[in-house]
């Protein structure tokens, strides 16, 4: 399957720096406590995280307790399945199809990838017959807007943009009333990230959240936050603040491919319990694949 051989290439680096090493682990018969312990330093050193490296191993070991498993072979499908396991969460807070249009508030700190990525969720739209709205609400950075108007006009969806400095809450008011006339069924609003000023940041989102109420109580229908891969560690932190402000409902893993420590994936999901329900693994608009927890533990460490 192509997507199978995107995925597979986004995580390259990653399998290649870390998980062919924890899989060779397992070129045993026999697994010993010396195994662990590697293990323990190989998912680490990919940006498993401690908390969730010592969770996993420690499910991994319970397993091969209760099924009683001693085949190298045999713990390494033990170590995947549970790979998987933690990366299937379920996807809550979203409105179960929402009357049209689709509301969609996308966040994210600033070169997270953020408008790259809704360039991308809005292409996949409209190959599927879609009719797509983009909304420049990030009107404090005149580039933001001028980026979301080229790659509307690249795409062929239409943009909602008023001049910079102006307030995003007007922007997106006026967008969605654009998208009702205009019979669209699917709105993408691109936000500021400009989180060194946390508190104003979070209180600009929640002020978008309450414009889009005001015409769609249900509105926004999906908060997707567009996380950088290749931030690691201090993505966790980033998703925590978007949480607390604006619910987040999924994640937009960016920039995958460039970078060799793809488990914090694994810590992304296990810490916050938000599923990662997009992954970008190129620069191309079509450089996007679904996320699933099978395909990707399998990608990772074939």
């Amino acid at each position: 399957m192509l997507i199978n051989n995107l995925v597979k290439q986004a995580l390259k680096r990653s399998r290649d720096a870390w998980f062919t090493q924890i899989t060779r682990l397992f070129d045993r018969t026999t697994i010993g406590e010396g195994v662990w312990v590697e293990l323990e330093e190989l998912l680490i050193s990919a940006d498993v995280g401690v908390n969730t490296t010592e969770k996993l191993i420690g499910k991994v070991k319970q397993r091969v307790a209760e099924e009683r498993i001693s085949h190298g072979s045999q713990v390494c499908s033990a170590l995947k399945a549970e790979m998987a396991n933690t990366l299937n969460i379920k996807i809550e807070g979203v409105a179960d199809n929402p009357s049209p249009p689709k509301v969609i508030l996308v966040v994210g700190v600033n070169g997270s990838g953020k408008t790259t990525s809704i360039a991308k969720l809005a292409y996949s739209s409209k190959n599927e017959g879609k009719r797509v709205l983009l909304v420049a609400a990030d009107t404090f950075r005149a580039a933001a807007i001028d980026q979301l108007k080229c790659l509307g006009e690249m795409i062929g969806v239409d943009v909602v943009a008023h001049q910079p400095g102006a307030d995003p809450g007007a922007v997106v008011f006026d967008a969605l009333e654009a998208a009702r006339s205009r019979r669209c069924s699917e709105v993408i609003i691109d936000t500021a990230g400009r989180l060194h000023t946390k508190f104003n940041l979070m209180e600009e989102l929640k002020k978008i959240k309450r414009v889009a109420a005001k015409t769609d109580a249900t509105a926004p229908h999906e908060v997707i936050l567009v996380l950088d891969a290749t931030t690691g560690q201090n993505g966790l932190t980033q998703a925590r603040y978007f949480t607390e402000a604006v619910g987040v409902t999924g994640i937009f893993l960016a920039k995958l491919d460039g970078t060799a420590k793809g488990g914090i994936v694994l810590a992304i999901c296990d810490e916050l319990k938000i599923p990662v329900q997009f992954i970008g693994v190129g620069d191309g608009l079509e450089d996007m694949a679904l996320f699933d927890a099978e395909t990707f533990v399998e990608a990772l460490c074939s």
